[in-house]
């Protein structure tokens, strides 16, 4: 009974003020080193994998890197172009621009092929990634030019505009996120407890581990770089695990205050919830931990800032589970004995404590898994199996430029763009690296290799070969009249890959070659993914079996966790793609169709569901093995445990759902799928898995469910006793 998780519990429950004020202090501190050393974002080299990526390294080796550009349309608001007014605007507006600190050149003016269109692109200094800081110097200066300029329209795009709007609109749809989030979370805890004062308690440990953990994040961003995603995850895993975690606490605490009848201090209550579902909490905290640890095995910078967060906030939402939410539950629990004492005295009978076994609802639930668990077991693993089928089509493509929301004004400037400059909607560029004394035959090479490329209908033109300064790197640049996410595009890449740069620069030996670009990224990167998703997910499962092994000791029950997290996994993949990579859901979720998934979502998927599934496994299991030690059967036990747990793991889901449901309803396609995708597997884990899949299948297995241990056969131990000598069920 005095494990650590009880001694750190036990100080909290005796000194609450302290615990308390250590607790809130300790979120102040954390945000306050966050603020002093600030984030450290991901630059572009981190975000290189793959071909395009070594391509993109010995073109910056030789300064040759694509500059990140915007793009000026200029063009009459009505009618014809006025030619002369529109060189006049980009004349003054070429000017203002060369003036800019933050500009690297601007090439001359272009005219659309309709002549409708004349455009000015503007080189910006730096990287990439930190162009979109510097995009409103030169909106700035493109509405001064507008301004002088009334009767021609000035819009402009670019990378660096298209970020700036992502990210503002990622800001937003956070905010929505939580508009919608709070309300429901409340009204969820409202009806569980009863008591606004119980369900502020959740939430106010919820968000204080947010803010907390987002302090924690931006110092870790120091050892593993912030790809802009960390707060977004913070906020998603925070809120869902940071309720559940104390949900847990507070659902025990409440029947254990039940049972008692009152002859429990309330700091012999908060120890008791701790040894018990205190237990699961750290339990579970570590299993997400340990699941997520496996992201970094992906060798991605994206993948590696969402684990970063996710352990940050887990670890945080753990901790106040230890501290500042044992010291709460006393001085609650001291408030509702002084009202208690109260009525007494006034002669009023004492209130009923809510707490205690399962209602009716669940006894009718469980029906099906204790009456008949073959069947059922069958019908729910052939439902599961059902759902996935949709499986077997799943595409995976890279989430690119062109599926970002139109509701972002840079995206409508750019799809313009496109229209009236074809030319332009894609480029590849060509990097060689070889000894000096071949600069020449490599320039020859790529000469050929744009004469070959020139013959293709899928290129439109190329640029002059550009050579570094100590002449080892070279650079062909190849335009293509097609849009990045289309078919042409693709084909275009493969044709330079396996066609005309073997046949050209590979002949010349020992030269080092590669394509990057656009498409090549969002070519590469699904392929980096797909090579390492065996390694990450045979490492998922393996970390899965352990935790569960730990938590109770039997080989059967972590096979049983490992298959259950599987089957759970592909049946909301399958329901991903039956919904997004299809067109008939589109009016009813807000989205338009790319007939694919984004590359990072199965991944985050299996990862995240198999650590957040474990909080339902551990804190259902653990009712189960708590009941087996203290001498029921198996069978009884199952369906005592899983009936007992049934609201709180329901009250849990509907909180984590709310969450998931939440990020369905932001722009980002992306984050749609993945908000889509957790929601549908909380739901199928918490309903159907937990309540029809285990039930049936411990009851086949019976006492076998423990094997190797032999638990279920022991007598029932002397029970442990709490600090002031109350008998506690050992549990540990």
């Amino acid at each position: 009974m005095d494990s650590f998780t009880v001694r750190v519990a036990r100080w909290s429950a005796r000194h609450p003020w302290r615990a308390v004020v250590g607790w809130f202090l300790f979120v102040v501190v954390c945000l306050g080193a966050g603020s002093a050393v600030g984030t450290h974002s991901a630059k572009t080299a981190d975000y290189r994998v793959g071909e395009a990526g070594r391509a993109e390294a010995m073109a910056a080796e030789g300064r040759l890197e694509r500059r990140p550009a915007e793009q000026v349309l200029i063009s009459s608001r009505s009618g014809p172009l006025d030619r002369v007014a529109a060189e006049a605007a980009a004349r003054d507006l070429t000017g203002r621009m060369r003036r800019l600190s933050e500009v690297a050149g601007v090439a001359g003016p272009v005219v659309s092929g309709d002549q409708r269109v004349l455009m000015v692109e503007v080189a910006l200094k730096g990287e990439e990634r930190d162009a979109k800081d510097k995009v409103d110097a030169l909106v700035a200066q493109t509405e001064a030019v507008q301004e002088a300029y009334p009767g021609l329209l000035l819009e402009e795009t670019g990378s660096p505009s298209v970020s700036k709007g992502v990210d503002q609109q990622r800001s937003d749809d956070l905010a929505l996120s939580e508009k919608i989030t709070l309300p429901i979370t409340l009204v969820t805890l409202l009806v569980v407890f009863g008591s606004v004062t119980m369900a502020g308690v959740p939430l106010l440990l919820a968000l204080s581990s947010i803010a907390a953990a987002v302090g924690l994040s931006m110092v870790a961003s120091h050892l593993s770089p912030d790809a802009g995603v960390g707060t977004n995850v913070i906020l998603m895993i925070g809120l869902a695990v940071g309720v559940d975690y104390t949900l847990f606490y507070l659902k025990r605490e409440r029947e254990e205050r039940a049972r008692s009848g009152g002859r429990l201090s309330a700091e012999a209550l908060v120890e008791l919830a701790t040894a018990t579902s205190g237990r699961a909490v750290v339990i579970s905290g570590l299993a997400v931990v340990a699941s997520t640890a496996t992201l970094y095995l992906a060798s991605d910078v994206i993948f590696s800032s969402l684990a970063t967060g996710t352990i940050v906030v887990v670890l945080v939402a753990v901790a106040s589970s230890l501290t500042a939410l044992p010291a709460l539950l006393v001085k609650l629990g001291q408030r509702q004995e002084r009202r208690a004492r109260r009525r007494a005295e006034r002669g009023k009978p004492a209130r009923p404590a809510r707490g205690g076994g399962g209602g009716r609802v669940w006894t009718v639930l469980l029906r099906p898994a204790s009456r008949h668990p073959l069947a059922t077991l069958c019908l729910s693993v052939l439902a599961l199996l059902a759902l996935a089928v949709p499986l077997a089509g799943l595409k995976i493509t890279e989430m690119s430029r062109d599926t970002h929301s139109r509701e972002i004004p840079a995206m409508r400037v750019y799809d313009r763009l496109n229209e009236e400059f074809p030319d332009r909607r894609v480029t590849h560029q060509v990097v060689v690296r070889a000894d000096a004394a071949r600069s020449g035959e490599v320039a020859d090479a790529l000469r050929e290799l744009a004469r070959r490329a020139g013959a293709d209908p899928l290129f439109a033109g190329a640029s002059p070969v550009r050579t570094s300064a100590d002449r080892r790197i070279s650079t062909l640049e190849l335009k293509v009249p097609y849009l990045g996410n289309s078919d042409q595009a693709y084909d275009s890449l493969d044709h330079l890959r396996e066609r005309y740069l073997p046949a050209t620069v590979g002949r010349v030996a020992g030269a080092e070659s590669g394509v990057s670009g656009d498409v090549a990224r969002y070519t590469d990167y699904p392929a980096h993914q797909n090579g390492k998703l065996p390694l990450v997910l045979a490492a998922l499962l393996l970390v899965t079996f352990a935790m569960t092994v730990y938590a109770f000791r039997s080989v059967v029950l972590g096979v049983i966790g490992v298959v259950l997290n599987l089957l759970s996994a592909a049946a909301a993949l399958g329901l991903l793609v039956l919904v997004f990579q299809g067109t008939w859901a589109e009016g009813l979720l807000d989205f338009r169709s790319t007939g694919s998934v984004g590359s990072r979502v199965p991944l985050f998927l299996f990862v995240i569901l198999f650590g957040l599934s474990m909080d339902y496994q551990v804190f259902v299991v653990s009712r189960i093995r708590e009941a087996v030690l203290a001498g029921v059967p198996t069978g009884q036990a199952v369906l005592d445990g899983i009936r007992r747990s049934a609201s709180v793991v329901t009250s849990a889901a509907v909180v984590m759902t709310t969450v998931f449901v939440s990020f369905v309803f932001l722009h980002i396609i992306e984050m749609k799928q993945i908000g889509f995708v957790l929601a549908a597997a909380v739901l199928l884990d918490a309903f159907i898995v937990r309540i029809m899949v285990l039930p049936s299948a411990m009851l086949l297995l019976g006492e076998a469910s423990w094997w190797p241990s032999r638990a279920a056969g022991r007598k029932p131990a002397a029970p442990a006793r709490t600090a002031d000598g109350r008998p506690v069920a050992d549990v540990r």
